[in-house]
């Protein structure tokens, strides 16, 4: 156990060293917003992460002195120290200096939650009549996630005020347990779900009905029972076979034929009745593309945008070969200084070189395994 101990303190250390570095780097770069692409492609993270990461940075440099010092000295982690940087970002750089000394010499020792509370008792002590606006602050964050899971699951993570989230949960829980009845298979839980899901898309008793798409790649022999190959959910990843079948056997679902070349498994053709070639030109390449092609990035083709690799303005063609699929944000990050992408048009690779002079390259997923050539 003094060796775990120990190797643990080294971690502390690192952990260390490494945020003082991205702060470094942020500042040098004159705490420009496209710093946070970086620092994901840098760690091969997503980019939420790399701005948690980003953010603790900046705070233990500019804001919390100690906590860092902490963490140098091998007593917290980084996941620890994010729960005194968490509660103190609303507060002035002053106050933030305040907590931070008062918790100084207490956190030893301590759980994240425990240290989490701490922290929160201390914003409250030093800046007591600034409950409202840090209240108010937190509410401009509001927002709501797609989180993929496992096995065809995923979770919808909505971030709301307190008496909002309380107000709907008591809505759901009220309509999931009227449903309860003798011959009632579904557990609460389940019932909860399932009446969540119909009021978000109207499909539940006395509300409008509305489209939704979601796009799923599934290979033919596994929509005709030959095989139980995954299928592949846009922005999500694998899903089972049978769920995939569920989905295309479904009344309302729209097919649409993919032709792919069976020694490569790249897509040849996106069959569709609309033959326009602005039309076509722009279906293929977002069946090819199936996410935004930035590393990391796992936003459905579909709701994002096509990009001119080769810009229109420098004579850039229209064409499947110098079009690539990104979501809005990686779109407008390569018009940043120092930002350059390159598309091969013969491998539909994506290298894109980054302001500090480091390459990553995006390969395109296939839609099936190459056929070896016959011997």
């Amino acid at each position: 156990m003094d060796r775990v101990r120990s190797l643990q303190q080294e971690i502390c250390r690192l952990q260390a060293r490494q945020l003082r570095e991205i702060a470094a780097y942020h500042r040098d770069r004159g705490g420009s917003g496209d710093v946070v692409s970086e620092v994901a492609l840098a760690l091969a993270i997503g980019e939420l992460a790399a701005r948690r990461q980003l953010d603790l940075a900046c705070a233990l440099v500019a804001r919390l002195p100690n906590t860092l010092a902490a963490m140098e000295n091998g007593i917290i982690d980084s996941h620890k120290a994010s729960k005194i940087a968490e509660p103190t970002a609303c507060l002035t750089d002053e106050k933030a200096r305040d907590v931070d000394a008062l918790l100084a010499d207490r956190i030893a020792g301590r759980d994240p939650a425990s240290i989490r509370r701490m922290a929160t008792t201390a914003v409250h002590r030093v800046d007591p009549d600034g409950a409202a606006e840090r209240a108010q602050r937190r509410r401009l964050h509001r927002r709501v996630e797609l989180l993929p899971g496992d096995d065809g699951m995923a979770a919808l993570l909505a971030h709301l005020p307190a008496e909002v989230a309380g107000a709907a949960y008591a809505r759901i829980d009220r309509h999931a347990r009227a449903l309860r009845a003798a011959d009632e298979t579904r557990t609460t839980d389940q019932l909860r779900t399932d009446v969540l899901a119909d009021l978000l898309l109207g499909s539940g008793a006395g509300t409008t009905a509305s489209k939704a798409e979601v796009f799923v790649y599934v290979d033919l022999r596994t929509l005709m029972q030959l095989n139980n190959d995954p299928a592949e959910l846009a922005g999500h990843g694998p899903i089972p076979a049978h769920i995939a079948r569920q989905i295309a056997m479904d009344p309302t679902s729209v097919w649409r034929r993919i032709v792919t070349d069976p020694l490569t498994g790249k897509p040849v053709d996106a069959g569709r009745r609309r033959y326009r070639p602005p039309a076509v030109t722009d279906d293929y390449v977002r069946v090819r593309d199936r996410e935004c092609r930035f590393p990391g990035c796992h936003r459905p083709s579909q709701r994002g945008d096509l990009d001119h690799v080769t810009a229109w303005n420098d004579n850039g063609q229209t064409h499947q070969a110098n079009l690539v699929g990104l979501c809005r944000r990686h779109h407008r990050l390569k018009n940043v200084p120092g930002w350059k992408y390159q598309f091969d048009k013969y491998t539909h690779e994506l290298t894109i070189t980054t302001p500090s002079g480091y390459v990553h390259t995006s390969p395109p997923d296939y839609f099936h395994e190459p056929i070896p050539p016959p011997r």
